[in-house]
């Protein structure tokens, strides 16, 4: 195998798609990837607008239903680009032609996650899906007739993305009943494609270091629609009656989560991804990471609602939309992090004992109010960083 740089040139716009060089020194993300994973912004931006919108009025099961499916397909959509561009990235024009039509079909899906709350309806998303899966399909069977030595794992990507998805688009015309039994049974069999296709097929060369990369970089992004949905809805608050001490509690809170959380996860980043069923933890675990931290963002305005007496969930529900999806976060974090034997949160005792304290506090928010309680999550995920960190130090020093 051979690096992007000594791929054979059949002309000076296109280069022959051979599989990438997993020992690769300085594998780094490219600013195709970097343009890429920006358009997931749009979409990520979507999700939590409308997980905040349904929690403020009260709509728990049925927004958090939605969410969950809407992150999936966000997620999904960004992995499996990820992966083939780890294993197949040539950078050239056929190549960029080709994403830049996946980019398309997310700004589709991205359109269409409003009426996924609203009614239920996967049209748009799946017409979005459509025009990515075109793409991600022509990339494979591309893979397939330029790298013999891939071709059997490339075609059964092929085959397995274009049978899924052809199962997504007869979904649409599912009885109301079948509408969530068939999704559920459609997830599992887009989790099963790479698998199938790795272990029985020519496994693909994805570099461990640059899907380390790309993973990170999509946690910055998540993190970054956090901060700035925060933001909006601290800058309306203050707008609207001035600075409250529950709005700026709020504030400190959630600026201490996201910083303690980040800590959390780059302290970790550099995962061991040395067998492919490692990766698959790493990678099918990452569905939740990166929901329940977008989730938080739209939990923090939830919060701020309820500190200006808007909407009509609690203050108990409040502080949980908040709780939870810290309280997840931690839990999956922590154990990726063990899975990987790296990370900050790998000490599974103290990482149980802060998600509980969080937990604690999401119930308390009445007696606590919501700004205190808020505030209190960002100081027990601080706490429960230094345990660890200090945790690890002492035993690095006694070995």
């Amino acid at each position: 195998m051979s690096g992007q740089a000594d791929a054979t040139p059949t002309g000076p716009l296109r280069r022959v798609m051979r599989g990438r060089d997993p020992g690769e020194e300085h594998r780094a993300s490219t600013p195709l990837e970097l343009l890429f994973d920006l358009t997931f912004v749009v979409a990520v931006a979507q999700a939590a607008s409308q997980l905040h919108h349904a929690l403020t009025e009260d709509h728990v099961g049925s927004g958090l239903a939605a969410y969950a499916a809407v992150f999936f397909a966000i997620w999904w959509a960004w992995m499996n680009f990820t992966w083939f561009a780890s294993a197949y990235d040539t950078d050239d024009v056929p190549y960029r032609l080709l994403t830049l039509l996946q980019m398309a079909g997310v700004l589709v899906l991205a359109a269409g996650v409003a009426a996924v709350f609203e009614d239920g309806d996967f049209t748009l998303v799946v017409a979005g899906y459509v025009v990515m899966r075109i793409a991600m399909v022509t990339q494979w069977l591309r893979a397939a007739v330029e790298h013999p030595e891939g071709r059997s794992g490339a075609l059964r990507y092929a085959a397995g993305v274009t049978m899924v998805q052809m199962g997504w688009v007869a979904r649409l015309w599912a009885p109301d009943a079948w509408a969530w039994p068939t999704f559920l049974v459609l997830v599992a069999a887009e989790l099963a494609v790479p698998a199938w296709a790795e272990y029985r097929g020519s496994p693909t060369s994805w570099h461990p270091g640059h899907i380390a990369e790309r993973y990170s970089l999509f946690t910055i992004i998540v993190l970054g629609e956090v901060i700035l949905g925060s933001l909006a809805a601290i800058r309306s608050a203050v707008a609207d009656h001035g600075l409250s001490a529950p709005v700026l509690l709020i504030a400190i809170g959630g600026l201490l989560l996201v910083f303690a959380l980040w800590w959390i996860y780059f302290t970790g980043s550099d995962a061991g991804l040395t067998t492919l069923r490692t990766a698959l933890v790493w990678g099918y675990g990452h569905y939740v990471v990166f929901a329940a931290l977008a989730a938080i963002g739209a939990g923090l305005e939830v919060a701020l609602d309820a500190a200006e007496h808007h909407g009509h969930l609690s203050s108990r529900g409040a502080g949980l939309a908040v709780a939870v999806p810290v309280v997840i976060a931690l839990l999956v974090l922590g154990t990726l992090h063990r899975a990987t034997r790296t990370g900050a949160v790998g000490h599974a005792l103290l990482v149980a004992a802060g998600a509980l304290v969080v937990l604690a506090l999401g119930f308390s928010a009445p007696a606590l109010g919501i700004g205190g309680a808020v505030l209190g999550m960002g100081l027990a995920v601080a706490a429960t960083l230094a345990a660890n960190l200090f945790t690890v130090h002492h035993r690095a020093e006694r070995h």
